[in-house]
Protein backbone atom coordinates (compact mmCIF):
# COMPACT_ATOMS: atom_id res chain seq x y z
CA UNK A 1 0.00 0.00 0.00
CA UNK A 2 1.12 3.86 -1.04
CA UNK A 3 0.24 6.44 1.59
CA UNK A 4 -0.18 9.97 -0.21
CA UNK A 5 0.17 12.99 1.76
CA UNK A 6 -1.27 15.07 -0.59
CA UNK A 7 -4.37 18.00 -1.00
CA UNK A 8 -4.14 18.77 -4.68
CA UNK A 9 -7.01 17.31 -6.04
CA UNK A 10 -5.56 17.05 -9.78
CA UNK A 11 -1.94 15.17 -8.48
CA UNK A 12 -4.65 13.17 -6.29
CA UNK A 13 -6.89 11.84 -9.46
CA UNK A 14 -3.58 11.29 -11.68
CA UNK A 15 -2.09 9.28 -8.54
CA UNK A 16 -5.64 7.65 -8.25
CA UNK A 17 -6.17 7.03 -11.48
CA UNK A 18 -2.74 5.54 -12.44
CA UNK A 19 -2.55 3.44 -9.24
CA UNK A 20 -6.01 1.86 -10.51
CA UNK A 21 -4.50 1.09 -13.75
CA UNK A 22 -1.83 -0.51 -12.19
CA UNK A 23 -3.46 -2.26 -9.30
CA UNK A 24 -1.53 -0.76 -6.50
CA UNK A 25 -3.22 -0.24 -3.50
CA UNK A 26 -3.30 3.83 -2.18
CA UNK A 27 -4.49 5.34 0.88
CA UNK A 28 -5.04 9.40 1.23
CA UNK A 29 -4.13 10.95 4.40
CA UNK A 30 -5.58 14.77 4.25
CA UNK A 31 -4.57 15.47 8.19
CA UNK A 32 -0.59 16.26 8.92
CA UNK A 33 -1.29 14.99 12.52
CA UNK A 34 -2.73 11.52 11.40
CA UNK A 35 0.27 10.39 9.19
CA UNK A 36 2.76 8.54 11.66
CA UNK A 37 -0.79 6.89 13.01
CA UNK A 38 -1.16 5.49 9.56
CA UNK A 39 2.06 4.22 8.79
CA UNK A 40 2.22 2.82 11.85
CA UNK A 41 -1.22 0.65 11.54
CA UNK A 42 -0.92 0.79 7.72
CA UNK A 43 2.46 -0.33 7.09
CA UNK A 44 2.64 1.19 3.96
CA UNK A 45 5.63 0.49 1.08
CA UNK A 46 5.62 3.71 0.58
CA UNK A 47 4.91 7.51 1.77
CA UNK A 48 4.36 10.36 -1.34
CA UNK A 49 4.38 13.76 0.23
CA UNK A 50 3.24 16.73 -1.96
CA UNK A 51 5.93 19.34 -0.37
CA UNK A 52 4.27 22.32 -1.72
CA UNK A 53 0.96 21.28 0.59
CA UNK A 54 2.02 23.77 3.33
CA UNK A 55 -1.51 23.00 5.13
CA UNK A 56 -0.06 19.19 5.67
CA UNK A 57 3.32 19.85 6.95
CA UNK A 58 5.22 17.86 4.95
CA UNK A 59 8.75 18.86 6.34
CA UNK A 60 7.73 18.50 10.07
CA UNK A 61 5.92 15.17 9.42
CA UNK A 62 8.97 13.70 7.39
CA UNK A 63 11.07 14.66 10.38
CA UNK A 64 8.72 13.09 12.31
CA UNK A 65 8.47 9.91 10.55
CA UNK A 66 12.55 9.95 10.62
CA UNK A 67 12.81 10.46 13.80
CA UNK A 68 10.82 7.76 15.64
CA UNK A 69 12.51 4.45 15.58
CA UNK A 70 9.11 2.90 14.98
CA UNK A 71 8.59 4.67 11.35
CA UNK A 72 11.88 5.87 10.45
CA UNK A 73 12.45 3.18 8.03
CA UNK A 74 9.26 3.48 5.99
CA UNK A 75 10.35 5.03 2.43
CA UNK A 76 9.26 8.54 1.96
CA UNK A 77 9.17 10.23 -1.55
CA UNK A 78 7.99 13.91 -1.79
CA UNK A 79 7.69 15.95 -5.13
CA UNK A 80 7.64 19.93 -5.74
CA UNK A 81 8.54 22.29 -8.10
CA UNK A 82 11.81 22.06 -9.55
CA UNK A 83 12.30 25.67 -8.59
CA UNK A 84 11.83 25.19 -4.86
CA UNK A 85 15.53 24.49 -4.09
CA UNK A 86 14.87 25.98 -0.36
CA UNK A 87 12.28 23.58 -0.11
CA UNK A 88 13.75 20.22 -1.60
CA UNK A 89 16.79 20.93 0.76
CA UNK A 90 14.34 21.21 3.83
CA UNK A 91 13.38 18.02 2.80
CA UNK A 92 16.59 16.37 2.28
CA UNK A 93 17.25 17.81 5.57
CA UNK A 94 14.52 16.27 7.12
CA UNK A 95 15.13 12.81 6.01
CA UNK A 96 13.35 12.17 2.99
CA UNK A 97 14.49 9.38 0.71
CA UNK A 98 13.67 11.08 -2.89
CA UNK A 99 12.31 14.25 -3.94
CA UNK A 100 11.65 14.83 -7.69
CA UNK A 101 10.42 17.79 -9.51
CA UNK A 102 6.90 17.47 -10.38
CA UNK A 103 7.09 16.82 -13.89
CA UNK A 104 9.69 13.53 -13.78
CA UNK A 105 7.01 12.82 -10.47
CA UNK A 106 3.96 12.57 -13.20
CA UNK A 107 6.45 11.14 -15.84
CA UNK A 108 7.77 8.79 -14.09
CA UNK A 109 4.37 7.85 -11.79
CA UNK A 110 4.28 4.29 -12.52
CA UNK A 111 7.01 3.55 -12.43
CA UNK A 112 6.98 4.83 -8.56
CA UNK A 113 3.83 2.45 -7.77
CA UNK A 114 5.18 -0.55 -9.58
CA UNK A 115 8.26 -0.39 -7.19
CA UNK A 116 6.13 0.31 -4.14
CA UNK A 117 3.60 -1.92 -4.90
Amino acid sequence: MVLCVVDDILFASKIRAAAGALGVTIAFEKQAGAVAARVLSESPTLVIFDLDAARLRPIDTITALKADPATRGVRTLGYVSHVQAERIASARSAGIDDVRARSAFVAQLGDILTGAA
